[in-house]
């Protein structure tokens, strides 16, 4: 495997020693917050801790894994605190979730929550994990500050985890999973993304979420896949989902009752109060309510997931850049975020780097 497949994004750049223009902040208002031409307003922080993933979901990785990033690449546990701080303080980011590839990777994990809740006191931090190794880990991360947690799990059929995710670590996931729970990280989500080849267990997985009290959201597999094989024809959408789920459960829409941004619709089971999700990203855009803006492991602000545009704000974290600075580079890397994915346009050329690569 090359490069390649890691992606090499356009970049707002310092690092070859030169000097880089700040983004453009022409016509934009005079405001604290992460505006961008469209009116929306980003308030919802991911940051990519790693690269590095326990598991090789085809969705996301190659079955070698991403090309490693140098270590002194990656944003330090004290770099991504001082980011955490600006954009909660300066920017109006109300709440912060770590990614990956995945986090748990990260050794320094527990570091990274602490110092984040220390620089933004009273935010909401929480992860997105596989959970494998969660167990062992996940009172350190509560001491740390850490208030939630997202896990992937895509099947509870042990043959078709190992298929998609190349390991055969099912009983891993559902070890992290109860732990979480003992821990008092509730509610806890679970993330599924609707696959051909788990469609017909879809059914079973819900049943099983709401037997071991989990929230669970499916979501459209979107065209960030390493190996570039997602075709829209193959995939899973939403409606094919809803009629196989009806099969055995009562659906009735409910939409997003409870945040207008978010991405999950939401749908009663059985006349509720359980509900389940679905982030219908390809066949229900909802790019014109979009509310993140993302930061990379090596320090790049991302304000689209589309986007191969990023803006370097680790050469000015260790350029002697004030917080000052990095927010008005991060309020110009948002000012130009484009409009939307761009997926129903003939044209539609995927972005260079993976999921794993991002950070979800």
């Amino acid at each position: 495997m090359t490069a390649v497949n890691l992606g090499l994004p356009r970049s707002t750049s310092l690092r070859d020693g030169t000097s880089a223009a700040a983004p453009s902040l022409d016509g934009r208002p005079d405001v604290a917050g992460l505006v961008d031409r469209f009116g929306r307003v980003a308030r919802d922080l991911r940051v990519s801790v790693t690269e590095k993933c326990s598991l090789r979901c085809t969705y996301c990785m190659p079955a070698e894994g991403l090309p490693a990033i140098p270590r002194e690449e990656l944003l330090t546990p004290a770099e991504i605190a001082r980011l955490v701080g600006i954009g909660v303080r300066d920017l109006g980011i109300r709440e912060v979730r770590f990614t990956g590839g995945e986090p748990l990777m990260r050794a320094d994990l527990a570091e990274i929550i602490g110092l984040s809740a220390a620089a933004a006191p009273g935010i909401d931090l929480s992860i997105t994990t596989n959970g494998i190794g969660l167990d062992h880990r996940v009172r350190e991360l509560v001491a740390a500050g850490l208030t939630r947690v997202n896990i992937s799990l895509d099947t509870v059929d042990r043959e078709h985890f190992a298929a998609l995710t190349r390991r055969d670590r099912l009983p891993a996931v559902f070890a992290g999973i109860a732990a979480a729970h003992a821990a008092g990280l509730t509610p806890l989500k679970l993330n599924a993304v609707m696959m051909r080849q788990t469609l017909a267990g879809a059914p079973d997985l819900l049943a099983w979420s709401l037997e071991h009290g989990c929230r669970l959201r499916f979501i459209e597999q979107m065209p960030l896949d390493a190996d570039h094989t997602w075709l829209r024809d193959n995939m899973v959408s939403a409606e094919e989902l809803l009629a196989v789920l009806r099969t055995r459960f009562d659906l009735v829409e409910v939409g997003r009752p409870d945040d207008p941004s978010s991405p999950a619709e939401e749908w009663l089971v059985d006349g509720g109060p359980a509900t389940v999700g679905i982030i219908a990203s390809v066949t229900r855009s909802f790019c014109s309510a979009c509310d993140r803006t993302r930061i990379t492991a090596e320090g790049t602000v991302r304000s689209c997931l589309f986007g191969d545009d990023e803006t370097d704000l680790r050469a000015l974290l260790r350029g002697g850049a004030d917080d000052a600075e990095l927010a008005r580079w991060w309020r110009g890397a948002m000012w130009g975020k484009q409009a939307g994915h761009g997926m129903e346009a003939a044209g539609f050329v995927p972005p260079v780097r993976s999921m794993g690569a991002i950070g979800g």
